[in-house]
C-alpha cells in the first residue's frame, strides 16, 4: 500500500467520523458549556486531535468513545483555563462502567432548558449537599479537597500524613455513594 492510499484511506476514516459523531458531540459538549464560540473551539480541538492521532498512526478502536474522552478532557482543559468559581456544580462523581469521571454537570439538565430543567437542577443541587452532609468526615473531606478546591492527592497526603492510596480508597467510597444518590434522583426525573 502506498502513503498516497494510506493517506486516503485516513482521510475517509475521519471524515466518516467527523460526519457520524459531529452533531452529538456538538450536543454533548453544548450541554457542558454555556459559550457558543467556545462549543465550536473545544469540537474543533476535537476532531484535531482526531486527525492528529490518524495522522500519527495511533489506533484508535472505538472513535465514538475516544471523541467524547477528547472532549471530556478538553471541556475540563477550557474550565481549568477559565477557572470559574467553584460550586458544588463542578464535583465529580465516578461513572459506573469505567474508571473515568462523570462530572456532576453531566447528570444536571441544562440550565438553559426551561423552568422544569431548572427546578431539577437545583433538587439534584440539594441532594447533592444532603449526600455529602451523610458521608463521614474522613471522606467528604478527601472529596471536597480533591474534586471541589482542586488539590492534588500528593498535597493531600504531604499535609494529612495519610498515604495517596488511602486518601484515593476514601474518595472512591464518596464516590460510590455520591453517585448512587444522584443516579437514584437523576433516573427519577428522566423518567418524567
Amino acid at each position: 500500500m502506498s502513503v498516497n492510499e494510506m493517506v486516503a484511506g485516513q482521510d475517509q476514516r475521519i471524515a466518516h467520523a467527523v460526519e457520524v459523531e459531529q452533531a452529538r458531540l456538538k450536543n454533548f459538549i453544548r450541554r457542558r458549556v454555556p459559550d457558543a464560540q467556545d462549543v465550536e473551539d473545544v469540537l474543533q480541538d476535537v476532531f484535531y486531535e482526531l486527525v492528529e492521532a490518524y495522522r500519527m498512526m495511533k489506533p484508535i478502536e472505538h472513535v465514538s468513545a475516544w471523541l467524547y474522552r477528547v472532549a471530556r478532557n478538553r471541556i475540563t482543559d477550557l474550565f481549568r483555563r477559565k477557572r470559574p468559581e467553584t460550586s458544588t456544580n463542578e464535583a465529580a462523581v465516578g461513572h459506573a462502567d469505567d474508571d473515568e469521571t462523570l462530572r456532576l454537570e453531566d447528570l444536571l439538565p441544562s440550565p438553559e432548558a426551561g423552568p422544569e430543567a431548572a427546578y431539577a437542577r437545583e433538587v439534584l443541587i440539594e441532594e447533592l449537599d444532603a449526600a455529602l452532609g451523610e458521608l463521614p468526615a474522613e471522606q467528604r473531606q478527601v472529596f471536597v479537597a480533591h474534586e471541589i478546591e482542586g488539590r492534588s492527592f500528593k498535597d493531600l497526603a504531604q499535609e494529612t500524613g495519610l498515604s495517596v492510596n488511602a486518601l484515593i480508597l476514601r474518595k472512591h467510597y464518596a464516590v460510590r455513594h455520591l453517585r448512587d444518590r444522584l443516579e437514584a434522583i437523576h433516573d427519577e426525573f428522566q423518567a418524567r
